[in-house]
C-alpha cells in the first residue's frame, strides 16, 4: 500500500480526499504524523502554494506528500478572489464572510460566470508533478445548502440546478475540482 501525506489542516478536505483515493493509497494528514502547524501560504498563485507547502513537509520529514491550494475564480472580478480565496475578506479565513464580500462585489453584475481550480504538487522521490482539476459554474445571487465548505452554498456547477452545498459528498466528488486533480494524480500514481 502506498503512503501519502496530505498537507493540509483541512478537515473537510481531508474527507474528501480520502472518499477519492483508490484503497491501495493510505492517505496520512499531517495530524497523523504529529504535525501541527499551519504552513504560510505566502506564493502569489494556486501552483506556488501547493508546490510550496508539499515541499515543506516533504524537506522537513523526507516523506512522499501532497498539497493542493484551490481559488474561485470569477470571471467578472478579473479572477478574483483566485488564490486569496480563503482569505478573501481577511486573515481570519470566515467563509461566511468570504462570501458576503463576494456577493457584495457582484451586486448588480449580470455575468455570473466562475471556475473552482484546484492545483496539486506531488513529490514523490524528490520529484514534483502538478495536477490541475477544474469545475465551472455560476455564482448563485444567495446561499443555497448546508453541505460542503468555503464557497460551496453560492457556487452551481454547470449542467446542474443545485449547489455544491446542496449535493451530497459522493455527488459533489463526481464533478468537483478537487476530485479531477486528484483523479489525474491517482491514475499518475497508478502508472508508476
Amino acid at each position: 500500500m502506498t503512503e501519502l501525506i496530505f498537507v493540509t489542516n483541512n478537515s473537510h478536505k481531508l474527507k474528501e480526499i480520502r472518499n477519492l483515493a483508490d484503497k491501495r493509497i493510505k492517505i496520512l494528514s499531517l495530524g497523523d504524523i504529529g504535525y501541527e502547524q499551519d504552513i504560510p501560504e505566502t506564493a502569489d498563485t494556486l501552483e506556488g502554494n501547493s508546490s510550496l507547502k508539499s515541499w515543506f513537509i516533504f524537506n522537513l520529514y523526507r516523506k512522499n506528500c501532497f498539497a493542493d491550494d484551490t481559488g474561485l475564480e470569477v470571471e467578472a472580478l478579473n479572477g478574483r478572489p483566485g488564490v486569496y480565496s480563503a482569505r478573501f475578506a481577511g486573515v481570519e479565513q470566515n467563509p461566511d464572510k468570504n462570501i458576503e464580500k463576494l456577493l457584495k462585489e457582484l451586486e448588480g453584475i449580470p455575468n455570473r460566470k466562475a471556475r473552482f481550480r484546484t492545483v496539486i504538487s506531488l513529490i514523490i522521490d524528490g520529484r514534483e508533478i502538478l495536477f490541475e482539476g477544474i469545475v465551472k459554474g455560476q455564482i448563485l445571487l444567495e446561499k443555497h445548502g448546508d453541505q460542503g465548505f468555503g464557497y460551496d452554498p453560492v457556487f452551481m456547477p454547470d449542467g446542474f440546478d443545485k449547489s455544491f452545498a446542496e449535493m451530497n459528498l459522493e455527488e459533489k466528488n463526481l464533478i468537483s475540482h478537487r476530485a479531477k486533480a486528484i483523479d489525474a494524480l491517482i491514475h499518475y500514481l497508478k502508472s508508476v
